[in-house]
């Protein structure tokens, strides 16, 4: 159980990741495609600086969540994936009511079930 906790935890990092460069590097190119039903076409060169920022703390729950990985001892590795599973949970949950609720699908509920993993095994 611990490998499939760890496998679930990088797939939640490696999706913050994609959004980290989605926000910061492809805002006005596949952010469009991905983004088309939050915001019209002539919103994304306005915006480009706000969701540069908002992937700069996707990167920040991505590193957290990869530094859990490398946490060498097993109760502050729990403690760290904990922590940075229910920081992406709050985001999933706060993006779902104030922005689209299909963010939570997307983020929220990967990390639910990786926090539901890790407590588990």
């Amino acid at each position: 159980m611990e490998i499939i906790a760890k496998i679930v935890i990088a797939i939640v990092a490696i999706e913050h990741l994609y959004i980290l460069w989605l926000e910061m590097f492809a805002w006005e190119t596949k952010g469009k495609k991905v983004f088309k039903t939050a915001l019209p076409p002539e919103m994304f060169t306005p915006t480009k600086r706000l969701a540069a920022n908002q992937g700069l703390y996707n990167g920040f729950l991505s590193a957290g969540l990869i530094w859990s990985l490398l946490i060498k001892d097993p109760q502050w590795q729990y403690n760290i994936s904990l922590f940075f599973l229910g920081c992406v949970i709050i985001a999933g949950v706060y993006g779902a009511i104030s922005a689209s609720k299909k963010i939570f699908f997307v983020q929220a509920l990967p990390a639910i079930i990786a926090i539901i993993i890790v407590l588990i095994k």
